[in-house]
Order: C-alpha cells, then sequence, then structure tokens
C-alpha cells in the first residue's frame, strides 16, 4: 500500500497522458496472443468449461482490457464495444459458476457467502482507506459483488434447488422458472424507471457503496445497466448445462468431440454467424448510447458462440494456455491495481518510472505490476480462513469488529474530488466538496493549489 500511495499520492514519479493509436494498441494484443500460444498444454479436465479453461478466458480478458486501459482505446467505440463484451463475460461466467457449484454441492452457507464478498472486496476496500477513494471508484469488484450477492439471494431463496432435490422431482424445474421470471422481473423494473433505480440505491446506509464524493449515482446507473441480464445469461446456461448432461445430449467425460461430425460442423457455423453478427454490428455502431442499450440484449450471443466453438472439438477443449490461466487466477488483483500503480492520476495517466524511454518503462512498471497483482492475491488468500472462519459466530464477531473500524471512517472522511470538478480547465468553487474540504485546508488557495498538485499530470491545456 505504501508503494500504491507513492506512484499516485505523491509527487515521487512522473505522469503522462495517454497517447491512442492502433500500433500501439494492436502490437502488444498480437505480442500476448502469441505468447499464449505458445504456452499451451494438455489439460488434466474434459469438461465443458473446465478450471483450466475458466482461468484462461479470464486471463486472456484481463490482458486485452489493460492493453485498452493503457494505450487510451476507449475513445474508438469498435474496439469500445469489444471491451463491454468482455467485462459482461465476466459476469456471465460469475452467474454460471455460482449456479453450477450451488448445484452440484449444494452449499448456500453464510460462511460461503462472506468468504466469495470478502475475496471479491479485500483489495478494493484496503485502497479505498489508502488511496482516500469512493468504493464505486473501483467499480469492478463492486459489480461483481452486487450481482453475487443477486446470485445468493436467488439461489438460497426457498426451495433450494440442487441435483440432489431435482433428481426424482421435476416440479423443481418449475420453481426454478418461476425464480428466474422473478429475478428477471425485478432487473427490468429497476430498469424501467431511472428515479425508483435512485431512490432503492441511494437509501442509507448503503449509499456510500454506489454514490461517488458528489453523491453522483450515475456511474453505477451506467455500468449496472449496461449489463444487467448477463448474470441471468450465465446462470440460464449453466441450467442448460446440467440438464444436458444430465440427460446425456452430448458427452464430455472425454477427449472426443461433443456432438456427431453433422451437429458439430452446423453448431460451429452457428457459433461463427453469431460472432460475426455482433463484430458487424459493432462497425455499425455510430452511437454508443445507443450500441449500449441494444447491447444488454444481445451481449450472451458473441460469449456463447465462443464457448461453442472453444468446447465442441475434443482437442481444443482439452488444451489451454498456461500463460493466461495464470493471469486468470489474478485477474481481480489485476484489474483494481492497474489504477495506480500502472495507471496514474486515478487511470487517467500512466505511470512513469523511466523518463524518455517509454517502451522500456511499460516493460519495468507491467513487471513490478503484475508482481505486486500477484503478492495481493497470495495476501488475500492467507488472510481467508482468519478473517472468514468456518464457524458463523466467529464471522458474525469479526464483521462487527470491521464495521467499528470503518463506519467512524466512513463518517470523518471527504474523499478526493472526481473529475468532474474540471470544466475546460477551471475549477468549480460552488461544488459540495469545495465547501466541506475548505475547512479542512483553511483557505481556497490552499486547496485548489491540493487539487492542482493531485491532478496536474493529467491536466489538459485549453486551447
Amino acid at each position: 500500500m505504501v508503494y500504491f500511495f507513492i506512484c499516485d499520492r505523491t509527487n515521487f514519479f512522473m505522469k503522462e497522458n495517454k497517447y491512442y493509436s492502433e500500433f500501439s494498441f494492436w502490437l502488444p494484443i498480437g505480442y500476448v496472443t502469441v505468447l499464449g500460444l505458445f504456452f499451451t498444454e494438455d489439460s488434466k479436465f474434459t469438461k465443458v468449461l473446465h478450471r483450466d479453461q475458466l482461468n484462461e478466458w479470464r486471463g486472456w480478458m484481463q490482458l486485452v482490457i489493460l492493453v485498452y486501459h493503457i494505450t487510451g482505446a476507449s475513445k474508438i467505440l469498435v474496439i469500445n464495444m469489444h471491451i463491454k463484451v468482455l467485462v459482461s463475460s465476466y459476469l456471465f461466467l460469475l452467474g454460471y459458476e455460482q449456479f453450477c457449484y450451488v448445484w452440484h454441492r449444494g452449499d448456500i452457507s453464510i460462511v460461503s457467502f462472506v468468504k466469495t464478498v470478502f475475496q471479491l472486496n479485500f483489495m478494493t476496500v484496503t485502497l479505498c482507506l489508502c488511496m482516500n477513494r469512493p468504493y464505486q471508484f473501483y467499480y469492478f469488484g463492486p459489480l461483481l459483488s452486487f450481482w453475487y450477492l443477486m446470485i445468493y439471494c436467488f439461489l438460497a431463496f426457498p426451495p433450494n434447488i440442487t441435483a440432489q432435490s431435482s433428481e426424482n422431482n421435476v416440479i423443481q424445474y418449475f420453481y426454478l422458472l418461476i425464480k428466474f421470471i422473478c429475478l428477471f422481473s425485478i432487473v427490468t423494473i429497476l430498469f424501467m424507471s431511472e428515479v425508483f433505480f435512485e431512490k432503492v440505491f441511494v437509501t442509507r446506509p448503503w449509499k456510500a457503496l454506489f454514490v461517488t464524493t458528489d453523491d453522483d449515482i450515475h456511474d453505477w446507473w451506467s455500468r449496472w445497466k449496461l449489463d444487467r441480464y448477463s448474470v441471468i445469461y450465465g446462470m440460464c446456461f449453466g441450467v442448460i448445462m446440467v440438464l444436458a448432461q444430465r440427460y446425456n445430449i452430448f458427452d464430455d467425460n472425454n477427449h472426443s468431440n461433443l456432438f456427431s461430425r453433422g451437429i458439430a460442423l452446423s453448431s460451429t457455423l452457428a457459433a461463427i454467424i453469431g460472432m460475426g453478427s455482433y463484430i458487424t454490428f459493432t462497425f455499425l455502431c455510430h452511437n454508443e448510447l445507443e450500441c449500449s442499450e441494444i447491447h444488454s440484449y444481445i451481449v450472451f450471443i458473441p460469449t456463447v458462440s465462443y464457448i461453442l466453438l472453444r468446447n465442441i472439438s475434443g482437442m481444443l477443449r482439452t488444451r489451454y494456455s498456461s500463460f493466461f490461466a495464470w493471469f486468470g487466477e489474478i485477474y481481480l488483483e489485476l484489474f483494481i491495481s492497474q489504477y495506480h500503480i500502472w495507471l496514474s492520476a486515478d487511470t487517467h495517466g500512466v505511470l512513469v518510472l523511466i523518463p524518455g524511454y517509454p517502451v522500456l518503462n511499460v516493460i519495468v512498471t507491467s513487471f513490478i505490476f503484475v508482481c505486486v497483482s500477484h503478492e495481493v492475491h497470495k495476501i488475500t488468500k492467507d488472510l481467508l480462513p482468519f478473517a472468514v472462519p468456518n464457524d458463523w459466530k466467529l464471522v458474525l464477531r469479526n464483521f462487527i469488529l470491521f464495521l467499528a473500524i470503518l463506519v467512524p471512517i466512513g463518517i470523518n472522511d471527504v474523499g478526493l474530488p472526481d473529475q468532474s470538478f474540471f470544466s475546460q480547465g477551471k475549477f468549480i468553487k460552488k461544488s459540495e466538496h469545495y465547501k466541506i474540504c475548505l475547512k479542512k485546508y483553511n483557505s481556497t488557495k490552499k486547496y485548489m493549489q491540493y487539487v492542482y498538485n493531485r491532478y496536474r499530470p493529467v491536466m489538459k491545456k485549453d486551447k
């Protein structure tokens, strides 16, 4: 955390703006693709979407997202829409994995729930405290946490439907259908009324989890509605998979192809058409807002198409890239750490350790960034048994202690200003944040100097 603070809260290291070019984006994409293909090996698993394959998927998606962020490629709409698919795929996999886990193991204990929440939020909460940023700033962790809570409520709400309970009881499938309809209805109702959405999420005591330092919930609203059905798509796909395996529609217990030759060719063709259709859609996009509205309804097409292409062939299904899989194990830490020790100025710039040598600088900062992310992942796993013991009483005790520490900090915390405090290079003095912090810094001049030093690396001059 000291390294995080030095990199992004002091002037010890330089920062610079992002500059996009097709060469700077596609060269690292091509490089990591070659590395990923080079480090391939046989997996000990043969199932569709087995553990190695899931880690591989998360890994290559995370590497693409990192390249997207450091090169500032968000201004290119086609690339932007494809990155939206990758973020949505994480939620799809979350829904799929959690459904399959509960279906096969029947574990919906509160201890299991808290363990997952701890793993998703340990680094995020620590950075919020150390870097003085709102919880919603690290949007990926909150997004995963919220949808995991929805999945848990969906699966834990009676009746509990598992492989064992549904084996000789067909009515369980009807209950499962009712659950899906209810979840879909809740999500749709929240989406249909932004006013109602705000009333739900700006309600205390959880308001602080969804707003920025300006008490603005627009960022959460935008990210929530973009992938509002992705988790449902993932759980529905999980239902299809477990039923297909139960009724022997395909056999993934060996290294052979999933289907007969004719069905395999037809499925492959359908998957290629699905991928091609979405790619064509992104090239036809001319307005991000309009395309984002459509995205929510069709994002499952490229995701399912990729799954089909990756798993129909037995040879492809049982091999994986150990290079991508390694990164996939630390994907969450990579996503969150990049904000301060790879990028800078809260993602608006790029960290510079070696001025004048951009390529060497990226190599060095990337190496440190990956090593730090790996260590944070390891520390999180090591602390998990102590933070969340297997006894629910001890879990409750730790939770109360956590609240006792966190609540006073949250009440007295002000936080740093967001980029919305700058309009055409000028500081907006009438903001609520300014009024609060003015007391802390005693004068307008001192506070504005503090803000200027904070954002100086990425503030652009008006021309």
